[in-house]
């Protein structure tokens, strides 16, 4: 029986983030970005989350390569924490792997993986598959598109994209998808991130425009956030602040790291005279001074966090400085973004952040820059991708305004395998897929259990139980004696403490007096007595933990 193509999304569908998709045919492999997510309110202690790649790491023998659309964090942060299960050559444009290199060196994994850089145009083979990288824009710079033809027909993936005439790096080429749509595509998985927004995405130059009527006359000292891998941004930010005079200082790991490695790779082109060190802006004068920093979507402890809230070793918020926020809130992250802006209004700063003065661009392609792709492309099938289920399902209607038969949509769940004939496409099955958390050095060690726990420890607080057996006869030598944390202060509530300490006494001694002497069922008498109890009394549900000693 004829092979299949199968297409598998294991992260980036019904969600923002951790972009991960799996062509599989016969004995090849490939896979098409490594990305991150970051974690939800309720995952406590969670660092980042990442895509379940177990069904790649079964399969790793077929694996032929990892090709990155891009360097944000949402398409290359997984990397490092999957490459310790499987060995993977690594494909992508110089600054994409100047950033994924950097993070290798921290993992220590760079003596082990192979890094093959390419430019737009390349078109390179592994195993059965033709990969050809195809020029798109977006808000970081060496930003690709990926046509991968295979046994049974080209599939275009967009990777993150918007179509910007005035891009540096020159527009996205719509001439090549066109030659691909002409020839024939058989299907289009195409990036659904701004599918809701009407019209084009802004371009770069009208940012510029509104980042100059900020510094225009501005006496006082400027603050900017955005998003550290918004090159085009950084370089905008430069030559503004140049332009009036302004040295450029920036602080905060991951811009500083990207500061490096695009000037590096020639892809930052810095006015002279213009960067300082974050230790010398307290020797010039305020109207003279801009400093650019991490932040833009509140994450605790950033540096505009930190300046914000006075925690920052070398720049002190002064009344007066104007603080701007070039970058929009990403969804979920308004009620961060809205902490920093009322902390820097108390402050005494002066904040620009409206829509309205032109201070941010998406690098996300809206409907009708959407419409362009599909009018070019005319893909057989088309499945939408990159967004959460409002997005995807969006995106779909839009592609039926173009003239695609609902039949050939598929709105895909994250491992559902699709698979191709030359002729055909069905949903077929599963693979295992889903989230990994990455809790410290960790990955994967804290599971729903563990989340359910720190999720009822955050709520509700805990009780432990102390209590110390006879070795010899089992009887109750010391206890039982109680220990809060997060549940009630015990100075304030000494009555009820002693009363818990009856509850759980009296559960103690209906258990001798039975002659019970299993610990588990012990335990579990003290915590059954004090929960009901605790909730009759209090209306709340802590947990509870007895330990028993035996002395």
């Amino acid at each position: 029986m004829a092979e299949k193509l199968k297409i598998m999304s294991l992260g980036g569908l019904g969600e923002i983030g951790k972009n991960m998709t799996v062509l599989e045919y016969g004995k090849d492999m490939i896979l098409i970005d490594c990305g991150l997510g970051f974690p939800e309110d309720d995952m406590y202690g969670i660092d980042l989350v990442i895509p379940d790649a177990s069904y790649v790491v079964k399969n790793r023998q077929k694996l032929r390569g990892v090709f990155l659309t891009h360097g944000h964090e949402d398409h290359i942060g997984a990397l490092p924490y999957l490459l310790r299960e499987f060995q993977a050559t690594v494909h992508g444009t110089a600054l994409t792997l100047g950033l994924v290199r950097r993070k290798l060196e921290e993992h220590g994994l760079d003596k082990t993986t192979k890094l093959v850089t390419h430019r737009a145009g390349d078109v390179i083979r592994a195993g059965c598959f033709e990969v050809e990288f195809i020029h798109v824009n977006h808000s970081i710079a060496d930003a690709v598109a990926y046509a991968v033809k295979t046994p049974v027909g080209t599939v275009v993936i967009t990777g993150d994209f918007k179509i910007d005439p005035t891009d540096p790096e020159g527009m996205m080429d719509l001439t090549r998808l066109g030659q691909l749509g002409n020839e024939g595509v058989l299907a289009l998985l195409c990036e659904s991130t701004n599918v809701e927004r009407s019209g084009h995405s802004p371009s770069e130059l009208s940012v510029a425009e509104g980042l100059d009527r900020q510094f225009k006359g501005c006496k006082q000292r400027i603050i900017v956030t955005t998003f550290a891998s918004n090159m085009h941004r950084l370089q905008t930010l430069f030559d503004v602040a140049s332009h009036h005079g302004r040295k450029v200082a920036v602080t905060g790991r991951s811009m500083e790291n990207i500061l490096k490695v695009s000037t590096e790779l020639g892809y930052l082109k810095l006015p002279p005279n213009t960067l300082v060190d974050i230790s010398e802006i307290k020797g010039l004068p305020k109207d003279k001074v801009c400093i650019v920093c991490t932040g833009s979507q509140g994450e605790d402890m950033s540096a505009m966090y930190r300046i914000a809230f006075n925690l920052h070793r070398q720049v002190e918020l002064q009344p007066g400085d104007r603080v701007i926020i070039s970058a929009s809130a990403i969804p979920g992250n308004e009620k961060a973004v809205g902490k920093i802006i009322n902390e820097l209004y108390r402050r005494g700063a002066d904040v620009a952040y409206d829509k309205s003065l032109d201070l941010h661009a998406s690098g996300h392609a809206c409907r009708e820059e959407l419409k362009i792709v599909h009018a070019l492309v005319r893909p057989k099938y088309f499945v939408p991708v990159h967004g959460e289920q409002r997005h995807l399902h969006t995106h779909s209607r839009l592609a039926q305004i173009m003239g695609m038969k609902p039949k050939n949509i598929f709105l895909l769940e994250i491992g559902q395998v699709l698979e191709f004939t030359a002729k055909t496409c069905r949903i077929n099955g599963t693979v295992p897929s889903g989230r990994m958390l990455v809790d410290g050095a960790g990955v994967g060690d804290v599971g729903s259990v563990v989340l359910r726990d720190r999720k009822h420890l955050a709520e509700d607080g805990m009780i432990v139980v102390v209590i110390n057996l006879s070795a010899e006869d089992g009887s109750v030598i010391t206890g039982p004696d109680i220990v809060t944390r997060g549940f009630i202060y015990v100075k304030d509530n000494g009555e009820l403490m002693e009363e818990l300490q009856i509850v759980a006494a009296h559960a103690i001694d209906q258990c001798m007096t039975r002659r019970v002497n299993d610990w588990a069922t012990i335990k579990n008498a003290v915590k059954n007595e004090l929960s009901g109890y605790l909730y009759k009394k209090t209306k709340r549900n802590p947990m509870i933990l007895p330990i028993i000693m035996e002395v």
